[in-house]
């Protein structure tokens, strides 16, 4: 390309657009500007993506003054300079509005940055936007809150939905709104999206990224973790964010488990020598479209044509003891009111002041009413039976693992396609999200191609906790074989600023 030639954004990586920095052939001001361009002529117009509640209005300024650094010193700021960055709705940025997707908070701005958005700050990342969610994250499939007034879209097919709860982050990631994004994962938040938008995801080991200053859905479960276009770009991000942090006290358990760098780990042989296995119980004839079910099946040959020792099947014997648990009523109550309990004079500090205010979107109505009520979580015999019951599948798993000999399993992030939005009752979703996160083990979401009309699927790798190093060889050297992602064709580039 010629070096006078304007610099395409549209599914540039941190890479590239760092590079043409060093080379002057673009700057953060320019790049920020043009990820704006992107989100005023896609997210309210054109295919209405609706994937952004509300875009920073001191990103162009944070932009010039990385500019002015660059051209005083000739280094850049840090590993993220200049690079745009979405920000799920439940992580605070100083400034702007945090809502969790509720009517119930807006207006509250904190004073204070989440941790992560701390590290991304100092890292030089441009805090870009905030993105839409699914009401309190209550809900993996579609994306629709009180906050903006209709579903978030999937812009491969605009009828079709996000998933969720990080809905917003997916959407505006796969737009090239932003280049690298967060979002949180407690039963499937970042997997879903990361599925249906051909991104990849990761739900990290419980713990190994702070969720101060994040909105909680519960504990136990939450994680916040990274989102990209590609492997690099969601390393680039990961070894920003992970580490130990005094303010979430759980992090106390990454000590020592976190790398220097997740970099070496992108291998495009990394598959060789793994040995991967493949959990058909997962993927149910009765429970599964059969188009979905071909793209695992070629993804397991592609695995295996990469590399990888494949067994199929891979089997835990006690499976159906382990159903699909959602998260018990009095720790979401918990979650939430803990949030709650940080903001401001003249908003809402509990639940049952929100159901009373009736400030909800009539879909979450029925959950958020029950969940106001719940018990305290100490005295709740659910979170107790669940406690036990997910130590008894830990240690199924394991040992399952450990008889088979494999690093890792793999099967779909869903078994169906992406839904249409406001479809609630007619097709299945076929999440299959809920069994790392009752492990409580990290995942990692990786495009696997497209069935029907530009409907994304996701291939999960589910490892033990901490093997993150291992989880980005087995996803980088899969999408290096396969490279399924495309951009979609809703929101192509844009042309140059004269």
């Amino acid at each position: 390309m010629d070096a006078m030639a304007p610099f395409e954004i549209a599914e540039a990586s941190v890479a590239e657009i760092q590079e043409a920095f060093r080379t002057r052939r673009t700057t953060a001001l320019a790049v920020t500007q043009a990820s704006l361009d992107r989100i005023e002529a896609f997210d309210r117009r054109g295919p209405q993506l609706w994937a952004v509640v509300a875009v920073n209005p001191d990103a162009l300024a944070d932009a010039r003054a990385l500019d002015a650094h660059l051209a005083a010193t000739g280094e850049l700021i840090g590993p993220l300079h200049g690079i745009p960055v979405l920000v799920k709705d439940n992580y605070d940025v100083a400034g702007l509005q945090t809502t969790g997707g509720s009517s119930a908070l807006l207006g509250w701005v904190p004073r204070r940055d989440a941790t992560v958005v701390a590290k991304l700050r100092a890292a030089g990342a441009v805090i870009l936007a905030k993105t839409t969610m699914s009401e309190w994250a209550r809900g993996g499939f579609d994306n629709i809150n009180s906050v903006l007034p209709t579903f978030a879209r999937n812009p491969y097919n605009t009828a079709h939905a996000t998933g969720g709860s990080s809905g917003g982050t997916g959407s505006g990631l796969a737009a090239s709104f932003g280049v690298v994004g967060l979002g949180s994962d407690t039963l499937g938040s970042i997997r879903n999206p990361s599925s249906n938008n051909a991104l990849v995801g990761l739900r990290p080991s419980w713990a190994l990224v702070s969720r101060a200053g994040m909105v909680g859905l519960y504990d136990e479960r939450d994680t916040a973790g990274p989102m990209a276009r590609s492997m690099e770009d969601l390393v680039a991000l990961l070894d920003v964010i992970a580490g130990v942090d005094p303010a979430d006290p759980a992090t106390a358990h990454a000590q020592g488990h976190v790398e220097a760098s997740y970099g070496p780990f992108l291998r495009a042989d990394g598959l060789k020598g793994k040995r991967l296995g493949v959990l058909r119980q997962a993927v149910p004839a009765d429970d599964s479209d059969p188009q979905v079910v071909a793209l695992f099946d070629q993804a397991v040959r592609d695995l295996a044509g990469a590399g990888a020792e494949i067994v199929d099947p891979f089997e835990i014997p006690e499976f159906e003891r382990f159903p699909q648990n959602m998260h018990p009523l009095s720790k979401v109550r918990f979650a939430i009111e803990t949030y709650l309990a940080g903001t401001g004079p003249g908003f809402p500090k509990t639940l049952a002041e929100i159901v009373a205010a009736e400030k909800f979107h009539p879909v979450h109505e029925g959950s958020l009413r029950v969940t106001a009520v719940a018990p305290e979580p100490l005295t709740d015999p659910v979170v107790l039976a669940l406690e036990a019951l997910e130590i008894r599948m830990r240690a199924a798993y394991d040992a399952a693992m450990t008889a088979a000999g494999v690093d890792a399993f793999v099967l779909p992030v869903a078994t169906y396609p992406p839904k249409l939005n406001g479809d609630r009752n007619v097709t299945p979703a076929g999440a299959r999200t809920w069994i790392a996160s009752g492990l409580h083990w990290p995942a990692m979401s990786v495009p696997m191609g497209y069935t029907y009309v530009d409907l994304p699927s996701g291939l999960q790798i589910v490892g033990r906790p901490w093997s993150e190093g291992r989880l980005i060889e087995i996803a980088y050297a899969y999408e290096q074989a396969t490279h399924h992602r495309k951009p979609p064709s809703t929101t192509p580039a844009l042309q140059a600023r004269p």
